[in-house]
């Protein structure tokens, strides 16, 4: 059976900062026609990073559509000219002043498929070396460290709702449980 959907009209209704938002006219596999609406976003990096003693480096930050401090892995938003890599290790460097090395994929993230295109590229690493953090303007959080064991806990009791820090963490324990980090 044929799935896709074919654009027949889109039309930017809302263009911000980070998120521009499309009204289309599809036509489904089917011959009948649909509308979606859909979020376009330049997509996200997320960085598992851990130190000698199997600790992750996590941040607390508040999330404003949450309206609440929300524990997360390293993270941000990917930059035009760097590739998801680059931004990784950007984001790890600013948001709890550690650098990494050895850095392997952890796949990729559609967090929400149903209206919007962002992808957020996971990564794991070692921590090479500690100095200080240093957050971009406006940009407020407290970094901590929590042994791997205990986040994995913390992901399977739901006490971290965070998608991308959930596969994140979750992929890290089975990757060093079998030796690959």
């Amino acid at each position: 059976m044929k799935l896709t959907e074919k654009t027949l009209k889109s039309t930017e209704i809302f263009s911000g900062r980070i998120l521009h938002v499309y009204h289309d006219d599809v036509e489904l596999p089917d011959g009948s026609f649909s509308k979606r609406e859909v979020v376009r976003h330049p997509g996200g990096v997320c960085v598992a990073a851990l130190d000698e003693d199997n600790n992750l480096f996590f941040v607390r930050q508040f999330r404003y559509p949450y309206a609440e401090i929300v524990l997360e892995l390293p993270a941000g938003k990917l930059e035009k000219g760097s590739t998801p890599l680059e931004n990784g290790k950007r984001e790890l460097l600013e948001e709890t002043g550690a650098q990494g090395y050895s850095y392997i994929s952890l796949g990729q993230v559609y967090p929400t498929p149903g209206y919007t295109d962002e992808i957020i590229h996971l990564y794991a690493c070692r921590v090479e070396k500690l100095g200080e953090s240093r957050p971009d303007e406006g940009e407020f959080l407290n970094v901590e460290k929590i042994h791997l064991d205990k986040a994995v806990e913390m992901v399977l009791n739901n006490q971290i709702p965070d998608a991308k820090t959930q596969i994140a963490v979750l992929k890290t324990a089975m990757l060093l449980k079998s030796g690959k980090i």
